[in-house]
């Protein structure tokens, strides 16, 4: 009787012992696929402190609007008048709204 115990509490140590790993294995690809998807990670500080370098990140290029009233995405610099409308302008200095 007393052997049936310890094998059956084994068994349940060993069951739990797996089902805490295969969690822990999908809750880790889990947090990849959140951390690449939904949350922005800038790869350079610098990149995000300077409105005046050229990116291609769309989530880099709203965060500095916002904070600086300016950005530079894809080569063109983009702007926030005083009503929140963004533009950008042309060579002879017109203003393109967006």
């Amino acid at each position: 009787m007393f052997k049936l115990f310890i094998a059956s509490l084994v068994f349940l140590i060993l069951l739990l012992l797996v089902f805490a790993f295969i969690f822990n294995q999908k809750n880790r690809s889990y947090k990849k696929k959140l951390s690449k998807s939904f949350l922005y990670q800038p790869d350079n500080l610098k990149e995000e402190l300077n409105p005046d370098i050229n990116t291609i990140n769309w989530d880099l290029h709203k965060n500095r609007l916002k904070r600086f009233g300016r950005s530079q995405y894809k080569g063109l610099t983009f702007f926030i008048n005083e009503q929140g409308k963004i533009y950008y302008l042309t060579k002879e200095g017109n203003k393109v709204y967006c």
